[in-house]
């Protein structure tokens, strides 16, 4: 190379160098490394997705179903869902209690509306969701039930369900029996069953919370025969004990019993349990929410079309309906860091594309509570066997969803009238005594 060559070239670099300088000395971003442009790191940052927690149980589809639109709203909303897990029954309703009190509650509570609801001090606890934009695709039915004092605080999770008899109709037909409309029927029918060889009711109270299907699902025809029942049982002016239509729940569960209709391991048979005995044939009435048949599908799908339901027969076959389960509710704890982030997801939740990817793990149990999302065609057949009844206006809600006041040791009182341990009329008795306790705590006028 020449020297004047070199010289072009020094120069050349000398000047671009003096640039660069120049050009440092002018505001301007902190140069990204080599290898990471800043756009790609600020990238990287954004994919980042927030976590929430998520309180839950396990039983029935309502988890996988909620695992389906946790992983979805991920990829749409980079909002993570780390599931904790609860039992069922009282064990898990005062594990929510002690992590509310202790403050160690998740950012998202997925847990019973209703009385139960109330009882957790919605308004210390739990995010106002009144003026949230998404809640006007709530049906007021359900606002109603995760309502304190004016204030909505929850969404639907799923579908509403019924209490009733859930029945084997394979066997039904084998043994030429037909739906009973009175209690009377019904009793016939076990009586038949029972003579075939087969579990007439199954009992499953090595789950506790089943040992209070006859009382609960009977509030229908409590209803019926007694229309101010709700008012006056809140105001502490009408007693299960001393109200004909209402003892009659205790009654059944104390007749099933004394007549040896249920299953000889019914104190160790799990909630579990007893379905398989429905979905096989083996046992046939099982009193139980619809919620089952979800877990029925699930696990026996080869049967599930084997399975029907009818309401808790009255002692008047005039009075045939069903008592309805509003769905559980998602509550944002009012404590968490991530309340934005909470409310965005529990949007996605109940937006038509979230409920579609609900549904394709959790079939309805009941009709939705959510304007525009309706019962699909391929709806099972025991949930089209409730349809009827919900055209034709021959339903009524749980007592736990219009009045405040529900004891928390009604499933231990009957599991002892449903052992012989105790009476019906003692069971309704000691009931009226744990109500009284919870209207009290409640600070409810009248208790």
């Amino acid at each position: 190379m020449n020297h004047a060559r070199r010289v072009a070239l020094v120069s050349f670099a000398t000047l671009m160098t003096s640039a660069l300088v120049a050009c440092s000395t002018q505001p301007a971003s902190k140069p990204a490394p080599a290898d990471k442009p800043a756009a790609a790191q600020t990238d990287a940052k954004a994919v980042e997705p927030k976590t929430l927690t998520l309180l839950t149980g396990t039983t029935g589809t309502a988890y996988p179903a909620l695992q389906a639109v946790a992983a979805e709203a991920e990829k749409k909303l980079n909002i993570k869902i780390k599931f904790d897990i609860k039992p069922d029954g009282t064990e898990g309703d005062n594990l929510v209690k002690t992590r509310l009190a202790t403050g160690e509650m998740s950012d998202i509570l997925f847990y019973n509306s209703g009385s139960l609801f109330q009882a957790l001090n919605p308004e210390e606890n739990f995010v106002d969701l009144t003026k949230e934009p998404f809640m006007d695709k709530v049906m007021d039915s359900f606002k109603s039930v995760v309502t304190a004092n004016g204030k909505v605080y929850g969404v639907p999770g799923g579908s509403s369900n019924v209490g009733g008899i859930m029945y084997n109709k394979k066997v039904y037909k084998d043994l030429g029996l037909t739906i009973p409309k009175t209690w009377a029927e019904y009793i016939a029918n076990n009586e038949k069953i029972k003579a075939a060889g087969k579990i007439a009711v199954i009992g499953s109270y090595k789950t506790t919370w089943t040992s209070q299907l006859y009382v609960l699902a009977n509030e229908y025809n409590v209803v019926q025969q007694n229309p101010n029942f709700v008012t006056d049982y809140t105001g502490n002016k009408a007693k299960f004990a001393n109200t004909p239509t209402a003892l009659r729940g205790f009654e059944m569960t104390a007749e099933t019993f004394q007549k040896g209709y249920m299953n000889k391991d019914f104190l160790a048979t799990t909630y579990d349990g007893g379905l398989k005995l429905l979905a096989e044939g083996t046992g046939v009435h099982y009193p139980m929410l619809t919620h089952a048949v979800d877990a029925l599908a699930q696990n026996f799908p080869d049967k599930i079309k084997d399975i029907g339901v009818f309401p808790v027969p009255s002692d008047n076959a005039s009075i045939n309906g069903f008592t309805v389960w509003m769905p559980s509710g998602l509550y944002i704890n009012k404590k968490s860091k991530n309340v934005d982030a909470a409310k965005k997801w529990l949007e996605y939740l109940i937006s038509p594309e979230g409920m579609k990817v609900y549904m394709s793990k959790s079939k309805a149990n009941g009709p939705y509570v959510i304007k525009g999302i309706n019962v699909p065609d391929d709806a099972y057949d025991a949930i089209k066997e409730m349809q009827p009844f919900f055209d034709s206006g021959k339903t009524a809600p749980a007592l736990e969803f219009v009045s405040p006041v529900k004891g928390p040791n009604l499933e231990s009182i009957l599991i002892e009238v449903g052992t012989g341990q105790k009476s019906a009329a003692d069971g309704a008795s000691d009931y009226d005594k744990d109500v009284k306790k919870q209207a009290q705590q409640l600070n409810l006028k009248g208790w």
